[in-house]
Order: structure tokens, then sequence, then C-alpha cells
């Protein structure tokens, strides 16, 4: 008796092995998705909101061909992302699948109007990594997804996985995932940002940056002209949830500064030996910077103190950078480039943006007794009020391999 309990028993357990593995096979099976890779949300005309979807065919199980062979982009006019979804579903007969999800671009208009509700979406899917890039875009997201075309790359997730590494050696972007801006929705002491993106020049048609400097640029309005389409260059600024300006290139690597994200950058600085000139320095900040913030008569008093080591980039023919009073010339013109562009960033956020897009908030949260004070304080409200101290010390190095002779 207890020998035939045994075999059913064995027969039982077996039966729901073989139950469980081929429904896990049906709905896992790699010919039943299609894996998105890119997310835009646009502004629509006939619904709430038009959601385009960029993809790659899936392998084949019985071919061993490029996982990326081909690259799909499709929209639909829907009134939320998982009806969007839901309709796609039906239209390619397969099963969307966010879990590869690199980037989810808003445009300009929508990011406006505010995007709360589809950020805390988006994040309530388990599909979607929070690491996935977020980007504000200068034309319409369908256009901007439609446009990439990662010229140095054989795959596009590796584009996409790839160019926020970028903000560290230019600070011309800054790496903002959806993960970062659901953090800061909640934040009491910071506001959210995106990349800034957009198309180059030289398809959408603008020539607008005749007159503008190398470092004034930023996404849509830059003088890049080439083959790849879309260029990611400047910040999005939000008030909680509703985009509220844009960053360009020299005012988002002062982010960068302040946030300590990044490891070195190319400034121009006048020349204090020929005033119709520049000269190009590559600074690292160093780590004894600090940023220090006070209460004082109600209204936050932020002292900035950074240092930073700098080599000099650019030389002519009658260059002269090994002499000790060149060098210190140098440096002074840096510091004060520095401390103006700092300056004038800092109060860009706070007077006209309204945004502590910097997350200045939290140098000050030990100085209130309990969280409950702090919050009563107000902060993301109160920055508008700072009043900012920049002191900046660059310590100039010839740093060329060309020396006088």
């Amino acid at each position: 008796m207890n020998s035939i309990l045994k075999k059913i028993f064995i027969i039982i357990i077996i039966l729901v092995f073989l139950v469980a593995f081929n429904t896990s096979y049906s709905a896992l099976n790699l010919d039943n998705l299609a894996f998105v890779i890119a997310l835009g949300i646009d502004v629509s005309d006939t619904k709430e909101i038009k959601v385009t979807f960029q993809f790659v065919k899936a392998p084949s199980t019985t071919e061993g061909s490029n996982q990326e062979s081909q690259i799909i982009e499709d929209s639909v006019d829907a009134n939320s992302i998982a009806n969007a979804i839901n309709i796609m579903n039906t239209y390619f007969a397969k099963r969307l699948d966010l879990s590869h999800c690199r980037i989810i671009v808003f445009s300009e208009e929508i990011a406006a109007h505010g995007i709360s509700n589809y950020i805390y979406t988006l994040m309530n899917d388990v599909q979607v990594r929070p690491s996935a890039n977020i980007i504000v875009s200068k034309c319409n997201a369908e256009y901007y997804i439609k446009s990439c075309d990662p010229s140095l790359e054989n795959s596009i997730s590796r584009y996409y996985d790839l160019f926020p590494d970028s903000s560290k050696y230019t600070g011309y972007l800054t790496n903002a995932t959806i993960g970062n801006f659901f953090n800061s929705l909640i934040c009491n002491y910071c506001e959210p940002y995106t990349i800034l993106g957009g198309v180059t020049s030289s398809n959408s048609g603008s020539s607008q940056t005749a007159n503008v400097d190398d470092s004034d640029v930023q996404s849509g309005s830059s003088p890049i002209s080439g083959t790849k389409g879309v260029e990611n260059i400047g910040m999005a600024v939000f008030k909680h949830d509703k985009l509220v300006g844009e960053l360009n290139a020299i005012e988002t690597v002062c982010f960068n500064i302040l946030k300590k994200d990044v490891d070195s950058f190319i400034i121009s600085i006048p020349d204090p030996n020929n005033e119709n000139s520049n000269i190009d320095v590559f600074v690292t900040p160093l780590s004894k910077s600090k940023i220090d913030v006070k209460i004082v008569n109600g209204s936050p008093y932020i002292k900035i103190d950074y240092y930073f080591g700098a080599k000099v980039y650019s030389v002519t023919e009658n260059s002269s950078y090994l002499d000790e009073n060149s060098l210190s010339a140098i440096s002074n013109s840096c510091n004060k480039y520095l401390e103006s562009v700092l300056s004038e960033y800092l109060y860009k956020t706070s007077q006209e943006f309204k945004s502590d897009v910097t997350g200045l908030g939290k140098y000050v949260i030990s100085d209130f007794a309990t969280n409950q004070d702090f919050e009563n304080y107000n902060w993301t409200d109160n920055y508008i009020n700072s009043t900012f101290d920049v002191t900046i010390d660059t310590n100039i190095d010839s740093g060329v391999l060309l020396t006088k002779t």
C-alpha cells in the first residue's frame, strides 16, 4: 500500500513540474516577446498621450541571429501608458517587455504640464528598471527616438547605456535616471531633473548657433553636424513634476561640479595677457572642496569653497606658460571665471527657476532639531531667498609637453 502511495506521489510531483515548466516556457518564450528599448511620450491630438515604442526584433529560438538586427519604432494614441501597451500587444501579437528599456523620453510640451502620473505609473511597473535614463526632448519624443542612430556602436541599446558616461569627462550632461526623478518627487530638500535631448541642427534645420559660445550650447541648438541624429547636451530643470527651465552646457558643468559628479572638464577662460583671446584649461575638481549652508535671519546663506587642479590645454607659438607669473595670472583668471559661472548658475536656479535642483538643502538638515522642523521650514520654497558666496582656488600647471628650449 505504501509503495502504491509513493508511486502516486511521485507521478503527481512530475505532473506538477511538467505543468509549471510548460507554462513558464510559454510565457517567457522569446518568440512571444517584443523588447522595448526606448519609450517616448508626447501630447496627442486625439487622446491623452501619444506613446512611441522603439524595440528590437527578438532573436528566434531556432536561429542564432543578432538580437538587434532590426530596430522598429511604432506609435499609438491612447489615454494611458497601460492602454498604449495593451493596444500594441494586440497589434504585434506579442507581449511588450519593458525590462530592457534604456531611455524614457518626454517632449517639452508634456513635461511643462507635469509628468508625475507617468513617473509613478512606470515606477509601479516591475519591468521598468530604476536605472533607465529619463530625457526631456526639445523636439517631440517620437522624432527624437526615430532620429537615434548610434553611428559608433553596432548596438543601439549599448549606445543608450554608454552616452550618459560622457558626463564624467565633459560635464555637459548628467546621468539622470527615472529612479532618481521619482526619489526627487518625494524629496523635501531637492527637485527633479532630466537629461536635455534634441535633434542636431543639421537634421532639424536650425541655424541659431553662429554667435553662441561653445560652452553655451544645448541640445537642439548646437553647432554639431554629423551622421548621428540626436544630441544630449544640457539639463531640464523641474519644480516638482513640471518643467520650469533648461540649462546649457556650462550650467550643467556647474551642476555636476556641485554634485561632485564630474571627474574632469575643459573650459575656455579669458587670457590675462590678451583680452581678445581665450585659453583652454583642463580642470580636475579636488576632494577638499566643501559646501556649507546656514539659515541666517530666516534665509539660506550658502558658502561654496571649491578647489581645482588644472592644466593649460591650448598653446600657441609664443606661449610662455612655464613662467610663474603667467601661471598665477591664469589661475586668477580661472578663479574669476568659475566663480562667475557658478554664481550665475546658483542664482538662476534659485530666482528664475525657484528650484533647488542641486539638492543643497541636504547640507542644512542637521541644523534642525527634528525632521519635522525641517519640513516646517519648507526648504524648497525658501530656496528662492538664498544668498551665495562662491570662492574658487585653482592651482594651474603648465601641463604641456612642449617646453622652452
